[in-house]
């Protein structure tokens, strides 16, 4: 796991400053402790940081070929590149060095941009042709290495990160307000978009290119495929294969010259992998856990009975809210934008502890998604959708407004329950599946954002439902298929960018493009039969999962969050939501901010997620936009949280301010 970052000039006559791309470079420390490059050739310049994995002695980078005619900077891990390598080497080609980047080189060498459908693993990389004047830029099928781009009238620059970006940038960034309405409902941008203006995503699955004949250029090569639908096979040869797979999956991602961890949740996911993974390595294996104080989000029990049933070393850490927020400006530094989900948190301080111990960690990251493990997302909408299929067929729209209006009229509690149901809703995708899951609904959007215009032209949910649609017409299918082009992409960077501020690589089996293709090819119906969520899964892992994990109800990544903000962190709300310098920027009308934060407070309403966004935001703003240091973010009169920040943080920080 690395840190990659470049500059290419569209001026010939043009260099790429060394000082410049050296600040890009150092910009991702974190990504890469154990050794820098830098490369210019020409109008190109090539930078990296290291995390050695593989063949740490001759792995260095940017690395080029014998000639010297193809550089290359890259972040991931190819996992089938010991055999990859066998073919290569039938076809001729020779090698120097044991590491997979190498075999990155060769494989570009024999088969250009398709060299992408070859690999299987996780990757983000950067080649530069020397001859042909040439940028290629990919990104690894499901997204779980990031790869950020900028293109302006002379320059083309990427990085690993943003931050590496915003490094060679000669001025503060742009704010993006156009993604408001979809960070507020969604948490994030689905999209290629950024929080910057000008700076975008390499989407998943997705080859970029740069040249002075051809320009830029940009095509998907590939996609996850839909279920078939005619397919003659039974329950029982699926959970045989999807077992076969998880095996093959996991002995692939254990590849490594260095210990490989595991994040263990007590979850059916992660005490899978630990299972399957317990017999593959020598020695005991080293697991990780986290959790917190508060009963209602503690899984630490069930992770511990999932350790003894391996016979692991395990460890955990239950996190306190004084850690908590005093880790999260500097967490939004690493997060370059306003960090979506709570867990991410824990998830940083899980990372920094096991970096003590081992240097890669598999993780459960993808089931959900896959196999359909959401209840309420998954199970509780394909039910609100057949029944309000025919609900709309049976009772004329007269009836069913006054239906809704009754529900309108409820007390607050029955009204919550009754207003995300077919009785208060449309059935479409757009409310039951969107709508129904935004943390700032329409109404709430409406009410919060000053900007008429951007409420009307915004369509929040455009790229979730494009996706959505693009899958068939049956709805579990359709909405696994979603996820996985829109929230799976922003989980894996949460996941991506919190276990590397500690400098830590993860790894997620599940997500083996190989083990998805058959997973999401098999119907809806077989994945989530009933009332059963994660059926196929169930099946397959039954015997190898503890009985107290297989029979428990699944709790997430669950953050104590709203009774923090209502009671001792009462201030951080204060100080972000409801300070002078939060309301001045006018993004949102005053009252309604004020009304929400109100609200929580007293208890009359849980507006924790709210107020996590709206917290973030202003955090994003002030260190990005302002370049306030994250270490200073609590050092108001009002507001005074100690933490003991991990010397990471201070490094990353100090890189950033250098």
């Amino acid at each position: 796991m690395c840190g990659i970052a470049g500059v290419v000039r569209f001026d010939a006559r043009d260099h790429v400053n060394e000082d410049r791309l050296r600040r890009m470079r150092d910009s991702l420390v974190h990504r890469g402790p154990d050794g820098a490059g830098i490369i210019i050739t020409g109008r190109a310049g090539l930078a990296h940081r290291r995390l050695s994995i593989i063949d740490l002695a001759a792995g260095r980078q940017p690395m080029t070929n014998a000639a010297q005619g193809i550089w290359l900077t890259y972040n991931g891990e190819i996992y089938n590149y010991r055999q990859l390598r066998v073919q290569l080497e039938t076809l001729g080609c020779q090698f120097q060095t044991q590491s997979d980047t190498e075999v990155v080189i060769k494989a570009y060498e024999v088969y250009g941009d398709d060299c992408v459908d070859h690999f299987q693993g996780m990757f983000a990389f950067a080649i530069w042709d020397v001859a042909r004047e040439r940028l290629f830029l990919a990104r690894d099928r499901l997204g779980i290495k990031p790869l950020y781009y900028s293109v302006s009238d002379t320059e083309l620059l990427f990085g690993s990160e943003i931050k590496a970006i915003l490094a060679g940038l000669p001025g503060r960034p742009e704010f993006n307000r156009s993604i408001l309405p979809e960070f507020l409902a969604s948490r994030y941008v689905a999209g290629d978009e950024t929080f910057y203006q000008g700076i975008r995503k390499l989407m998943p699955g997705t080859v970029f290119s740069w040249s002075p004949s051809e320009g830029p250029r940009q095509r998907s090569y590939w996609q996850p495929p839909v279920s078939r639908e005619d397919s003659s096979m039974g329950i029982s040869e699926y959970v045989d294969q999807i077992r076969e797979g998880l095996k093959q999956a996991v002995s692939s991602h254990l590849v490594s010259d260095v210990p490989v961890g595991l994040f263990l949740s007590g979850g059916i996911d992660s005490s899978a992998l630990a299972a399957i993974m317990a017999p593959m390595v020598e020695g005991p294996v080293h697991t990780f856990s986290v959790g917190f104080a508060e009963k209602a989000a503690n899984e630490l029990d069930y992770a511990r009975i999932a350790a003894r049933s391996i016979g692991s070393i395990h460890r955990d850490i239950t996190v306190t809210p004084e850690q908590f927020f005093g880790a999260l400006p500097q967490l939004v530094w690493h997060e370059d934008e306003p960090i979506a989900f709570t867990s991410s948190v824990p998830l940083h301080l899980l990372s920094s502890m096991a970096r003590e111990h081992v240097k890669v960690v598999l993780t459960g990251e993808g089931a959900d998604e896959l196999f359909l493990g959401y209840d309420y997302r998954y199970r509780v909408t394909a039910l609100n959708k057949r029944l309000g299929d025919s609900y709309s067929g049976l009772l004329s729209p007269g009836i069913r407004d006054s239906v809704a209006s009754l529900i309108a009229s409820l007390p607050r509690k029955l009204r919550r329950y009754g207003e995300r149901t077919f009785l208060a809703m449309d059935s479409s995708p757009r409310d039951l599946f969107c709508e129904n899951f935004s943390v700032f609904r329409q109404q709430q959007r409406g009410a919060l954002l000053r900007d008429e215009d951007l409420i009307r032209t915004r369509d929040p949910f455009a790229e979730i439902l494009r996706h959505y649609h693009g899958a068939g017409s049956e709805p579990l299918q359709s909405m696994s298929h979603a996820d996985i082009k829109t929230y799976l992409v922003e989980l894996l960077m949460k996941q991506d960018q919190m276990s590397m501020s500690a400098s830590l690589e993860s790894r997620v089996p599940f997500l083996d493009h190989r083990l998805v293709e058959m997973v999401a090819s098999i119907p809806g119906r077989y994945r989530l039969r009933g009332m059963q969520t994660k059926a196929l899964l169930r099946d397959a892992v039954r015997d190898i999962v503890p009985a107290p994990i297989m029979n428990r109800k699944k709790m997430g990544f669950p953050v104590p969050l709203g009774g923090w903000l209502r009671g001792e962190y009462w201030s951080v709300v204060e100080e972000f939501v409801l300070g002078e310098r939060a309301l001045a920027r006018g993004h949102f009308h005053d009252e309604e901010v004020r009304r929400l934060a109100g609200e929580h407070r007293l208890g009359v309403a849980d507006h924790a997620e709210r107020l996590w966004l709206l917290i973030n935001l202003e955090m994003w703003q002030r260190i990005f936009l302002e370049g306030e240091s994250p270490e200073g973010m609590y050092t108001t009169d009002s507001l005074q949280i100690h933490s003991s920040l991990q010397d990471n943080h201070r490094t990353a920080a100090a890189s950033m301010a250098g």
